[in-house]
């Protein structure tokens, strides 16, 4: 069974947004998808005091997609969308 390491890209709805609040509860999300993994979290500014949080995690090849992970983070107060932005297999 090989590895994923897949990237989300988490748009907050406005600037004053909380996203560690945002980045606690989706790395909660995370690991009930894809079970106890490594997780890195990183802020991307965007504009005018907007950011992005950006969150890389391993999984299971055979999870599948991420679309169910997706529709549970974007759930979570504050979160305007969720975008699956890059999927690669580990090699390794």
């Amino acid at each position: 069974m090989a590895q994923i390491v897949a990237t989300i890209k988490i748009m907050p709805k406005s600037p004053e947004s909380d996203l560690s609040s945002i980045q606690n509860s989706a790395e909660d999300e995370i690991k009930k998808f894809a079970g106890e993994t490594q997780i890195k979290a990183e802020q991307e500014p965007i504009a005018f005091g907007l950011k992005a949080l950006k969150i890389i995690f391993v999984m299971d090849e055979d999870k599948g997609s991420t679309e169910t992970l997706e529709e549970a983070i974007k759930i979570i107060p504050g979160v305007n969308s969720v975008e699956t932005i890059d999927v690669r297999r580990a090699i390794g």
